[in-house]
């Protein structure tokens, strides 16, 4: 909806700024003086192309690259190129896993970090960005009043704190019933696949 009105702003501008004379643009007219040329008219002629108005020359200024907010959502403006847009801290305790325990950062774009598997945790990340539900799921925690089976996955833990695709993240995980099971699942290989 922003980048829509912001599109219209600018063709506006575009519009308004092709609408005014040549010599009124470079303000070689000043008051009392005339001007040298003729002044294109917006009295309609005769034929097909009546409307049609002779063209007035470029645009007075250069229309500025869109903000990077307005980019499509992406993130991506300029300037923002060569920034990391998701940078994850991953804290996980009591997996009963060795080597899955631990704090571990995570970068993607490029991947870097201590993540253990992090090309396969910020693959994982870009599939779940890729749809609108995963963007909207993928981190948020089970809703109050949920009915979920009375399974106990283990006393694993997690939290995960950071960025992610530019929106900030602060979240946990438990596998104390089945929708935290199934949470904890969705979320492999971001936190340890201790199943």
């Amino acid at each position: 909806m922003l980048r829509r009105l912001a599109l219209t702003a600018v063709v506006s501008l575009a519009a308004l700024a092709t609408a005014v004379p040549v010599s009124a643009a470079s303000g070689s007219v000043s008051s009392g003086s005339t001007s040298s040329g003729p002044v294109p008219s917006a009295v309609p002629t005769t034929g097909p192309f009546a409307a049609a108005r002779p063209s007035l020359g470029p645009l007075p200024l250069p229309v500025p690259p869109l903000p990077g907010f307005l980019d499509g959502g992406e993130g991506k403006g300029t300037g923002e190129a060569n920034e990391v847009l998701t940078r994850l801290t991953v804290s996980v305790e009591n997996t009963g896993v060795a080597g899955a325990d631990g704090t571990f950062e995570l970068e993607c774009g490029p991947t870097g970090g201590s993540h253990p598997q992090g090309q396969a945790a910020c693959d994982r990340l870009a599939e779940a960005g890729a749809t609108r539900a995963g963007r909207q799921e993928l981190f948020r925690p089970t809703p109050e009043g949920t009915m979920c089976t009375m399974i106990h996955g283990g006393d694993a833990t997690a939290r995960i704190v950071g960025t992610w695709e530019g929106r900030a993240v602060d979240t946990t995980a438990s596998r104390r019933d089945g929708c935290e099971i199934a949470r904890w699942n969705s979320l492999v290989p971001v936190l340890p696949d201790v199943r």
